[in-house]
């Protein structure tokens, strides 16, 4: 669980390379700068820890590429407080990031295993969601909901209503929706029925798991 001084010179580089991307929340490339995202990867990928792409993780998932994790973060806009959920908790890389932004995070994991990892690991880093949950993330989590924003770290063949159901007046939801390729999606809810639809262009992930049981 080292983060040495080299890790966070090579942290500055990637911030410097998601900067030169297009991100410029100040607030998100400051927590990329100080996430070691090293500590959440295998040893035998630790050389590639600091370059922008995804990296595969157990349970064939991937942890996501940094600038994909700013993107969408940045299309949150988040303010410290706001109740965030997260669909896919992965790695927890993402997680991470909600938390030093000063999110209550809420994040939802389909794959056992790494749900019982991610669990364990995030709190020893100091990274405390207000509640890691093993389930379905197509239904969301109707009993905390209505959330501020909430993030889909999958490829999602479609919207699932569930999610926009359980966003606040004015939330945000931040979810690639596509089958092989899909388009970043950003609705923002206006009222009761009414949400406001934005594209961004074209990014991978992995499937979004409906549960099957």
């Amino acid at each position: 669980m080292k983060d040495t001084f080299k890790h966070k010179g090579l942290r500055q580089q990637l911030v410097n390379v998601v900067k030169g991307k297009g991100i410029t929340d100040e607030k998100v490339l400051k927590a990329i700068g100080n996430i070691p995202r090293h500590l959440f990867m295998d040893s035998g990928f630790l050389d590639h820890a600091y370059q922008d792409k995804a990296f595969p993780i157990a349970a064939d998932q991937t942890i996501s590429q940094p600038f994909t994790v700013a993107f969408q973060t940045e299309l949150l806009q988040i303010k410290p407080n706001d109740k965030i959920l997260e669909i896919g908790t992965g790695s927890g890389y993402q997680t991470a990031v909600l938390c030093e932004l000063g999110a209550r995070v809420y994040s939802i994991e389909r794959q056992n295993e790494l749900f019982k990892k991610t669990s364990k690991f995030l709190p020893k880093l100091g990274y405390r969601a207000k509640k890691l949950i093993f389930g379905d993330g197509y239904i969301g989590l109707e009993e905390e909901a209505p959330f501020d924003g909430i993030i889909v770290t999958a490829g999602a063949p479609f919207v699932p209503k569930p999610l926009l159901s359980q966003l606040k007046i004015g939330g945000r939801l931040v979810i690639p929706v596509g089958d092989d390729v899909q388009t970043m999606t950003l609705f923002i809810r206006k009222g009761p029925k009414k949400f406001e639809q934005h594209d961004y262009g074209e990014f991978r992930f992995v499937p979004l798991l409906e549960d099957k049981n």
